[in-house]
């Protein structure tokens, strides 16, 4: 074990002169009383604390109790189940749907799944960790696209080798909050013979009127294009599922080892994010609340206003990051602190969410500070 230990405290020692340690503190938790301003979490509308929601899951747990018990494909699947995926379907005009036990899950499955040694994987380097771990996992070629450059993915997909390509963005990235254009992609990915696999994490609930950027594209049910999405963001739970065309998810449920080989996604999440896609579905106001506080903090915080919750502000280093947002979080405001390697660029940055139903004007007093904190030294108190 020596060996280990030795190992251990060298890259600790590292990561602390790089100043990328990283915490959990759950006295930044901003929950119900705390007073916190949140302008960090992935609740984007609300629903995580939405009475309809939360009396879904009760009812939830009183049916089925607190967990699944098993695989889905054992003894796992509740009629809980059933009902999150056909309102998930229903909100986003797919024509099936398959819930994961989590977002992360969802992404490695359906990679993991649809790849092989002769499936080219064109990746956009700004992806998540989860579709990066999905792609390494999938025994595919994989090549790395520039960030949102369609010359780039066009030629990835004309000169490929392999017989099928799936090619992996996101419909709104999370850190840097820009979007895909998905219809000039998905019109590629046609043309080349490509699946088009996208991720819905912060567009559902979020763009085309709650209904996801998939669907505001017009590409909904679209037979090369599949969609995942995590229910722990806008939909306020946890989980996460794929949707699209109902041969693939007849594949996913005979080959992704990460829906086969893990216990169902706890009943209570899956009603709750059912409940929570049918209030999205009746009060498209909650996204529209939404995009007015995400614009009020870019213009506050002097940065290009993002279309999705996520308003990215640089910092000078990942010090002057995490100093700025312990000072956010003594002034009762709580932001999120991105430094290397969770930024695809590489520039450290704080990241303050737009929510429905947050303060705006304690919010664009944030973002001013924020934008203050993130470039110069500044004393408080």
């Amino acid at each position: 074990m020596s060996a280990l230990r030795d190992w251990l405290v060298s890259v600790d020692r590292d990561r602390r002169q790089a100043g990328l340690v990283r915490r959990t503190d759950a006295r930044r938790n901003p929950g119900s009383g705390s007073g916190l301003l949140d302008l960090a979490s992935n609740d984007y509308l609300g629903l995580g604390d939405d009475p309809r929601v939360r009396a879904a899951a009760i009812r939830a747990i009183e049916t089925y109790g607190a967990g699944a018990g098993a695989s889905r494909i054992v003894t796992g699947t509740t009629a809980g189940h059933d009902e999150l995926e056909r309102e998930l379907a229903v909100l986003t005009g797919q024509p099936s749907c398959l819930a994961f036990s989590s977002g992360y899950a969802a992404n490695i499955g359906v990679l993991t799944a649809l790849g092989s040694p002769d499936t080219l994987i064109v990746s956009d380097e700004h992806v998540h960790a989860s579709l990066i771990d999905g792609a390494r996992l999938s025994r595919s070629p994989v090549r790395i696209c520039p960030h949102n450059d369609v010359v780039a993915l066009e030629a990835l997909l004309r000169d490929r080798e392999q017989t099928r390509a799936v090619v992996v963005v996101e419909s709104i990235y999370s850190v840097l909050g820009d979007a895909t254009d998905l219809a000039r992609v998905a019109a590629l990915c046609a043309t080349y013979d490509a699946l088009l696999v996208v991720d819905e994490a912060h567009g559902i609930g979020v763009a085309g009127r709650g209904r996801g950027a998939v669907h505001a594209a017009g590409l909904a049910g679209a037979p090369h294009v599949v969609v995942t999405v995590t229910l722990s963001k806008a939909l306020g739970t946890q989980g996460g599922a794929v949707l699209g065309p109902p041969l693939v998810r007849e594949h996913l449920v005979n080959t992704a080892r990460t829906f086969i080989f893990d216990t169902g996604l706890a009943p209570a999440a899956a009603v709750g994010a059912a409940e929570a896609c049918r209030i999205i579905a009746a009060e498209p106001e909650r996204a529209g609340e939404l995009h007015r506080i995400a614009a009020l903090i870019a213009d506050a915080a002097g940065v290009p206003h993002a279309p999705g919750a996520v308003q990215s502000i640089p910092a000078d280093s990942a010090d002057r990051a995490v100093a700025a947002a312990d000072a956010l979080f003594d002034e009762g405001v709580v932001v999120g602190c991105f430094r290397p390697p969770s930024v695809p660029d590489g520039v450290s940055r704080l990241r303050l969410v737009a929510r429905a139903g947050v303060d705006p004007e304690r919010a664009v007093r944030a973002a001013r500070l924020a934008a203050r904190l993130s470039r110069e030294e500044v004393r408080l108190g």
